[in-house]
């Protein structure tokens, strides 16, 4: 798979009282993790808002182009949901998904036949419901054969740019919150901070990742394949744009390098974890399936089963493994009891 390229990280000075191991890993993630994809997040949605602005025709080449870059960029930074992704629910204003009850084509279907006003003013469209904002949405405006020929011509235009430049105004809102505040709280735990011990932040950063690698399983491949009696490939996600698979791509290699920075003092464990991702990647590539419609068909069900197994046999190694290393258990995320 192509590796996505990732912004410089801001640079901070080193923190003086980051002294364990465990304390440095946790700067390590920050600096050279996290900030790097949320920089990318910001420079990928600006470039998907001015290209709107000049060209927001469905079916132009560069919008679309722009918009699988940022969204790519979303994908590589999307199991970060703490701190400034949960404020004003940005990340679900940026990825609503799963839509179960197809919220999405129905907020969109009625702004566009109501040529609701708020769709050309992107400060009131935060006031939307998320459904009919960011990523999923504007693939709707964008791929679906109904939903990017539906309406005025003009007022989809104005709708396409109005989304695009929402995700940019969102992903500046969540890098700045880093940049100013948040990055340094967690660097520096106090009693008056969100994190009051290094031990509190390694936990949060562990969550992630645990949480990322049980989203890619569960939902990402678990929603398509459903039953064997009852397989559900067009609940893939992105599957209109045939990014699916690509997703599960862009996960895998986003929660490597998260992985590799955590267990960054066990080479050991590091190198066992490292061969498990890329054993991971190497079943997806073998499925040559990009929207998994093969769930449906034994032999390529079975091919996905493989690859979901490869991602759960990580999750039970980071656990039973990286966990105690790291001195933290995942504990309670959004996606338990789901």
């Amino acid at each position: 798979m192509k590796q996505i390229a990732l912004a410089t990280a801001v640079v901070f000075a080193p923190v003086a009282s980051i002294a364990e191991t465990a304390s440095t890993a946790a700067q390590d993630v920050i600096q050279a993790h996290i900030m790097p994809r949320f920089e990318t997040l910001r420079t990928a949605s600006r470039q998907l808002a001015d290209v709107a602005a000049k060209d927001c025709r469905p079916t132009s080449a560069t919008l679309r182009a722009s918009y699988g870059d940022a969204f790519d960029a979303w994908v590589l930074a999307s199991h970060l949901r703490f701190g400034p992704t949960e404020t004003d629910d940005r990340a679900y204003a940026l990825a609503f998904w799963p839509d179960s009850r197809g919220a999405t084509p129905r907020a969109l279907g009625g702004l566009i036949s109501e040529q609701d006003p708020i769709g050309a003013s992107v400060a009131d469209y935060a006031a939307v419901s998320i459904a009919a904002r960011g990523f999923y949405a504007l693939e709707y405006l964008l791929y679906d054969d109904a939903l990017m020929v539906a309406g005025e011509p003009s007022y989809h235009c104005q709708l396409v740019q109005t989304i695009s430049a929402d995700i940019a105004v969102i992903s500046d809102a969540i890098l700045s919150d880093w940049q100013q505040s948040f990055a340094a709280q967690m660097l520096s735990p106090s009693d008056d901070g969100p994190y009051r011990t290094n031990e509190e932040v390694l936990q949060e950063l562990f969550k992630a990742l645990t949480t990322g690698l049980q989203f890619t399983s569960d939902t990402r491949l678990g929603r398509p394949l459903g039953t064997f009696d009852r397989p559900r490939p067009t609940r893939a996600e992105a599957r209109r744009s045939g990014r699916s698979a690509r997703h599960v791509g862009l996960s895998l290699q986003s929660l490597q390098d998260l992985t590799a920075r955590l267990a960054s003092d066990d080479a050991a464990l590091a190198n066992t974890l490292n061969d498990a991702f890329e054993d991971a990647q190497k079943n997806l590539l073998a499925l040559n399936d990009p929207t998994f419609e093969g769930a449906g068909d034994p032999q390529s069900r079975l091919r996905i089963e493989v690859l979901q197994q490869s991602i759960d046999a990580i999750r039970d190694k980071v656990g039973q493994d990286l966990g105690p290393t790291l001195g933290v258990a995942a504990g309670f995320n959004s996606l338990d009891g789901d």
